[in-house]
Parts: C-alpha cells; sequence; structure tokens
C-alpha cells in the first residue's frame, strides 16, 4: 500500500488547482489593503447613517432607543410595536347584556334606575361609560360567549355612588350577586373578565375586590393607593392603566372650545389650578405662587357659587402657561396630566407614584416632565425657566403625536385611547382556562368538584 506521505510533491484540494497561482508578497500587501479600506469605509459609512438619524428635540420619533417598541408613522397613522403585542389585533370580546343578569342593571343605573348615563359620561369619570359604549360598537366585539377571548363586565358604579343610587354595601352586595351568576367567570376564575373602576379608589369601590376580582383584568387610572388602604388593588402584570376622561370639548379632530396660544405669548411659566386639600405638594405650590406670582399662577378656584370656574374659564387659565404642574391629590393620578396635552402645556407631573397608560409604546420622557415631590420650590421654577421656548414647543409638537391616544374614541379610528387598551388586553389574553374551581378530563372537557360538565354550570354559583 502506498504511504500516505510518499509523495514529495504538496498535494492540492482546490476544486480548480490545476489553475492556482502562487501566492506572492504583492498579493499579500494588496489583500491588506483591502482590508483596512473596507473597514475605513465601513465606519464612514456607519457614522454618517447614525448622524443622519440622529433623534434631535425637534424631530424625535417617538420610539425607545434601547428597544423597537414605540409609536412608529405611516401615513399619519400610528401604528403599534409588533414585539409583544403580535402584527394585528385578533381578539374577541364579549360584553355582557344589562338585562342578562340580575343586578347588574343596579351597577349601572342605582337601585331605583333613576341614575342617567348621560349624567355619568360627565367629569373625569365618564371613562367607564366610553369604554362600555364603544366596545358594544366595536369591530372586536362578539355575540358568542363560546368564541370570546374576553368578557366585559359594565358597571358605573363610581357615578352611581356619587349620585347616591346605591351606597358603599349594596355596591358589594350587588357585584358578589352578579358574579354568582357567571358561569365563565367561575371557569376561569375571572382571569378573562375585564371591571373598569375610572377614580382614583380604583377597584376599592368593590369592597370585596380582594376575594372575588383579584385575578381579572380591572381597568384603572390609579395604580397605587397605599396610602389609604393596605393594599393597592393594581397589578402592573394584569391590570391597565387607562386615560382620565378629558372633557369631549378640548378633543374634538376639529376645533377645540379652546385654542393653544402661541409659547411667546403666554403669560405664566407655570400654574397650577385645583384645590389644595389638604395636600403637602399642593399647599407648597400655592405658597410658591405667592412668592412668585408673575411666574406660577394657582388661583383659589371654586366649584360651587358665583366665582366658580366654568369649563371653558379654567382651560382658558390652563393654556396661558408653558408648564402645567400636575401634583398628587387624594390619589396619585391626576387629570390635568392629560388636559395639559390638549391646551398644549408641558405636563409637570409632580407625583412620584403615578403611573401613566401605554408606557411600552410612548416615551412619557419626550413629551413631559417627572419632577421629585420632595423638591418642590424655588428650584422647580428655576428649572423650568432654564429650559428655552424652542425645546419648550419641540415637547408640544412630540405631545401633539401621541395625545390622540387619550381621546375615548372608537377603535376604528387610527388611533384612540379604546385602540390602545384592546392592544394591551391582547397581551392579556390566555386561551387555556383554569381556575381552583374547573377541572379537567382525558377527553378534553372541563367539569367542576361535582364533575359536572361547563355546559350544565347554573347559577347562582358558588365563586372562587
Amino acid at each position: 500500500m502506498a504511504s500516505l506521505t510518499s509523495s514529495s510533491k504538496p498535494r492540492n484540494f482546490g476544486a480548480y488547482s490545476h489553475y492556482a497561482t502562487p501566492c506572492t508578497r504583492t498579493h499579500q500587501i494588496g489583500a491588506l489593503f483591502l482590508v483596512v479600506s473596507t473597514f475605513f469605509v465601513t465606519r464612514l459609512f456607519d457614522q454618517w447613517f447614525s448622524e443622519s438619524n440622529s433623534l434631535t428635540p425637534a424631530t424625535i420619533d417617538l420610539r425607545r432607543a434601547s428597544s423597537n417598541a414605540g409609536i412608529t408613522t405611516d401615513n399619519g397613522i400610528l401604528m403599534w410595536p409588533e414585539r409583544g403585542y403580535g402584527s394585528h389585533l385578533s381578539l374577541k370580546i364579549y360584553v355582557y347584556d344589562e338585562n342578562e343578569i340580575d343586578g347588574l342593571k343596579e351597577l349601572l343605573y342605582g337601585r331605583d334606575g333613576s341614575v342617567k348615563t348621560t349624567a355619568c359620561l360627565k367629569g373625569q369619570w365618564g371613562s367607564q361609560v366610553k369604554i362600555h359604549k364603544l366596545l358594544l360598537e366595536s369591530n372586536f366585539r362578539t355575540i358568542k360567549k363560546d368564541e370570546a377571548d374576553l368578557f366585559f363586565v359594565p358597571a358605573y358604579v363610581k357615578c352611581v355612588r356619587m349620585l347616591g343610587g346605591l351606597n358603599d354595601k349594596e355596591i358589594n352586595q350587588t357585584y358578589v350577586k352578579v358574579l354568582s351568576q357567571m358561569p365563565y367567570f367561575r371557569r376561569s376564575g375571572g382571569r378573562d373578565h375585564i371591571f373598569v373602576f375610572p377614580s382614583g379608589a380604583g377597584a376599592h369601590l368593590f369592597r370585596s375586590w380582594s376575594t372575588f376580582i383579584n385575578r381579572s383584568i380591572i381597568l384603572t387610572p390609579e395604580a397605587d393607593r397605599t396610602d389609604k388602604k393596605d393594599t393597592t388593588a393594581f397589578n402592573t402584570w394584569k391590570d391597565i392603566i387607562i386615560p382620565g376622561n378629558v372633557d369631549d370639548a378640548m378633543t374634538k379632530n376639529g376645533q377645540p372650545d379652546v385654542q393653544p396660544l402661541p409659547v411667546s405669548k403666554r403669560k405664566y411659566l407655570a400654574n397650577y389650578l385645583g384645590r389644595a386639600q389638604g395636600k403637602a405638594g399642593r399647599l407648597k405650590l400655592i405658597e410658591l405662587s405667592k412668592q412668585y406670582p408673575d411666574k406660577l399662577e394657582c388661583p383659589d378656584l371654586k366649584f360651587s357659587g358665583t366665582e366658580k370656574f366654568g369649563r371653558t374659564t379654567y382651560f382658558e387659565h390652563l393654556r396661558n402657561a408653558k408648564f402645567c404642574l400636575a401634583p398628587r391629590g387624594e390619589s396619585s393620578w391626576t387629570l390635568r396630566f392629560y388636559e395639559s396635552f390638549f391646551v398644549e402645556c408641558v405636563p409637570v407631573l409632580l407625583s412620584d407614584h403615578a403611573e401613566l397608560p401605554f408606557q411600552n409604546v410612548i416615551d412619557y420622557a419626550q413629551v413631559s416632565i417627572k419632577w421629585p415631590s420632595t423638591r418642590i420650590g424655588t428650584e422647580l421654577l428655576d428649572y423650568l425657566a432654564s429650559i428655552s421656548d424652542r425645546d419648550i414647543e419641540g415637547m408640544i409638537s412630540r405631545g401633539r403625536k401621541i395625545r390622540c391616544l387619550f381621546v375615548y374614541g372608537p377603535d376604528s379610528a387610527p388611533c384612540s385611547a379604546v385602540k390602545g387598551i384592546l392592544w394591551e388586553l391582547q397581551r392579556k389574553v390566555r386561551h387555556f382556562q383554569q381556575s381552583i374551581e374547573t377541572f379537567w378530563l382525558h377527553n378534553g372537557s372541563f367539569v367542576n368538584r361535582e364533575l359536572v360538565q361547563f355546559s350544565g354550570w347554573k347559577p347562582p354559583m358558588p365563586l372562587p
């Protein structure tokens, strides 16, 4: 057998070895030059590309630099990020009918039906009505429970309570009665059911929330009530922060009742329009306005009598400052933050625990300021005064692009609060049903503890 090393000539395994040319020093130098020149050309291209796409204050795209999450504009339409949400909305929501379940009408209109929907539409709690009405008209509503991803439970309990339609005890009892008649609620332990609590009290309006709907999806503008309660009802992993309800007269697509003023024409550097309510941050602002009345406006608002601020007067004052200060009140969220975008003053959040809606898609650092509530004083005014009108106008301009997410319009619109809520809800969908009162068998059927199949569950039922 011939030796593997017996050949005196080196073996060439190249496919075209008979055409090979010896590699000389000239070839080596040429190759080195090609590598070096390619490196420098690539670096120059990267530098040019980075500069051409840099986000200056006047032209910044509302996309987070650290990820692909953000609102991108395609022919003027705000697009939701695909990461974590999907490429398109595809969920189906069942809305319980007011006549379907005994007690539901009481949560909507009070014990004697005297609370009018038109009354509940007004004010900062109107979102509870608007979300219900818009879901009834939604393209994503289904009338078939078996195909629903989620179930919406309508209730106007904040309004009903404020207008004397139900007291706290009645609200609690009525919720429990309603839930006991919902087989689908029991099947999932409430995980696929949606409740709206539109005020600072959050789900605490339903005193037994922690027993019965602690697994459900809660829509609320409030994420923190640890100041008055032992625990907050908001869970960042399942619940959704929603915008406050800004007056419809200011959110019109055409001409709002009160038009913004040019930044250069505004009388004040900043303003705070609200009552003191004995809150430390608000009291500090009122005292500060007495020291610097030419910079900070804090009028003594009257909510009754001849000196009461009407809607138009309120927004005319709000628009007359470059910065609208939004301190904490009875709870951490504040409607003034959202109103600021529609009179085009830069909102300054002075509420350390506040949570804001749609944080995965809005970079609030580009459209607002959050300042420590413990540092309210001349330092705050000096900081705001140091910001140029050009930078202020840049923040206002960027705010115009995202404020449509604070408007309760139909999900058929290119951009609306309800459309944003639907995107957030889509992230919450879980198709497998499980609760402590739900069991399943080898044939895929769901049963209760008595091994009764789901289709045979009859109300009233023990709640999970």
